[in-house]
């Protein structure tokens, strides 16, 4: 397995959990990040990553650190 399917798995599991430890629905976090629900959809299945801009905001919005989002640390 490539490092970049287990990073797009992560992300996708760390978001997930996020929301689910928040409440937050995917359209009620696509509204705090200022994105559309697609696109978190699409982020927490692993079938795109968000670019560096709605990673930016997701960690801004959220309070979360990049480097844990990504994977690089826990």
């Amino acid at each position: 397995m490539s490092y970049n399917i287990i990073m797009k798995n992560l992300l996708a599991l760390r978001l997930n959990e996020y929301l689910t430890e928040n409440g937050l629905s995917k359209r009620k976090f696509a509204e705090q990040v200022g994105v559309s629900a697609m696109s978190v959809s699409d982020w927490t299945t692993g079938k795109i990553q968000p670019n560096a801009e709605s990673i930016y905001l997701i960690c801004e919005k959220c309070n979360l650190s990049a480097d844990y989002l990504l994977g690089l640390k826990n």
